[in-house]
């Protein structure tokens, strides 16, 4: 599990105390809903600040977007790999315990489901800056998969149980899905 030492979240976008309003506003919003269902007169109304003052530290909704996902990505990131450390897990099957467990709580507090699987049916390949957020963050769980794993193709099936626990729990208000899928996971590890 060194590969582990080497994962690093993504980098938190960093802006003025006026631009994390208007990130927080948006955040809310892009996140209850949806990244076309808002638009910058909303979101700069709610911020209590004006859109030339969202496009001076955004550029543009596309940038925000981009911002959004980038810190939805360094939090849920964070957030994982402390608890990953914490468990300091010895073998794989305690590993995926960690994962599916802190899942599963993320998921309890976050009920539209993955922000990332949202924003791409939101914005398909569309919006370029969203799209490689997305695309990084879901590589990077691959990642995190292959280093807690030690097999790629392992990491890869887990990694498809994993997201469609999120889809089940937010889609299905399932609340057992990351435990079944942890079950089945687990069934995969070689004995």
């Amino acid at each position: 599990m060194e590969q582990l030492d080497e994962l690093v979240p993504i980098e938190m976008p960093v802006t003025t105390p006026v631009g994390e309003r208007l990130l927080d506003t948006a955040s809310e919003l892009f996140y209850d809903r949806g990244i076309t269902a808002v638009g910058v007169d909303l979101i700069s109304e709610q911020a209590r600040a004006t859109k030339r003052t969202l496009y001076q530290r955004f550029g543009s909704k596309d940038g925000l977007v981009a911002a959004y996902l980038t810190r939805r990505a360094h939090r849920w990131q964070v957030g994982l790999l402390a608890a990953v450390r914490a468990a300091d897990p010895q073998d794989p099957a305690e590993a995926l315990r960690v994962v599916f467990d802190y899942s599963r709580s993320w998921a309890a507090h976050n009920e539209r489901g993955c922000a990332f699987v949202n924003a791409w049916a939101d914005v398909g390949p569309s919006d370029a800056g969203a799209v490689r957020i997305i695309r990084e963050e879901k590589q990077w769980m691959g990642l995190l998969w292959s280093a807690l794993l030690g097999d790629a193709m392992l990491a890869g099936q887990v990694q498809l149980l994993h997201e469609g626990a999120q889809v089940a729990a937010s889609v299905l208000a399932d609340e057992a899905a990351f435990d079944r899928a942890y079950a089945a996971a687990l069934r995969l590890l070689p004995q």
